[in-house]
């Protein structure tokens, strides 16, 4: 569904992602691991037409992002990592301007925004502005509208990021349901080490741009002798905290802990 090879992106001297190859199978659900600044961003802003890579070749359900951007566009479905949704509109408002944009069938339009609210919980709110929401009710509404088109991939940017625990154990609930029940293949990026471990198919650590390892939680560790994801990481990235990236590793520890050694 995904196939990257040889992905580069250069902001002048600074290398953001640095010659990453890796492929995401249909129905997949793929995790981006790492630390702030290490490329995980960039790759989907530039996997979603936002970006225009340096070098490389990214194809997605069969086009390619650069050349076909209407064609890619149309094959997925997105959740920044920046709220993206107009607070003054009410919950069926900005699903209906969403369906316009991309030309979502006047007939189909009424039935799939119903569809997706009640799926997200959030059918009996539609009529209420979402300034009105709550930090969780607010992605699990960007959840619904990155769907609306019928995409076959979704991406997540930080999904949960700011989340409590039990906020994000009902949006992957969500999110779970639907690749299983509708086979869509599912690209996040996240800070949150147990949360990838308990929810992701295939991790990739990325770091100073580069892919540094790639596998199922359970290869991770066991390659690097781990009874941890946490561990894994930090045997594949150093233990030895880097001055910038200190506060972020401390919040993957924090995190790991609030969400209580769960696995799947």
């Amino acid at each position: 569904m995904i196939q990257v090879e040889g992905l580069t992106k250069k902001f002048g001297d600074l290398t953001a992602v640095d010659n990453i190859s890796f492929r995401v199978e249909k129905g997949e659900i793929f995790a981006f691991l790492g630390p702030n600044g290490a490329g995980k961003t960039t790759t989907i802003k530039m996997l979603t037409t936002l970006l225009k890579p340096t070098s490389g070749k990214m194809i997605l359900d069969g086009y390619d992002p650069v050349k076909h951007q209407n064609e890619a566009r149309r094959s997925f479905g997105i959740v920044f990592q920046d709220p993206s949704l107009d607070s003054e509109l009410t919950a069926y408002e900005n699903m209906e301007f969403h369906s316009v944009l991309y030309k979502v069938p006047r007939d189909v339009r009424k039935v799939r925004i119903k569809q997706l609210l009640e799926f997200v919980e959030l059918w009996d709110r539609r009529n209420s502005q979402v300034k009105q929401f709550s930090g969780g009710m607010k992605r699990r509404l960007e959840i619904a509208r990155g769907l609306l088109h019928t995409p076959k991939i979704l991406f997540l940017d930080e999904p949960t990021l700011g989340l409590d625990p039990q906020t994000r154990n009902l949006i992957w609930g969500h999110i779970k349901s639907l690749n299983q029940e509708e086979k869509i293949t599912v690209f996040f990026t996240t800070h949150y080490m147990e949360e990838a471990e308990r929810v992701a198919d295939r991790v990739a650590i990325i770091d100073y741009g580069k892919i540094i390892a790639l596998g199922s939680p359970e290869e991770l560790k066991n390659q690097t002798n781990s009874q941890s994801l946490e561990d894994a990481f930090l045997a594949f990235t150093g233990r030895r905290i880097r001055s910038e990236e200190a506060s972020s590793i401390d919040f993957m520890r924090m995190n790991a802990r609030m969400w209580g050694g769960r696995r799947r």
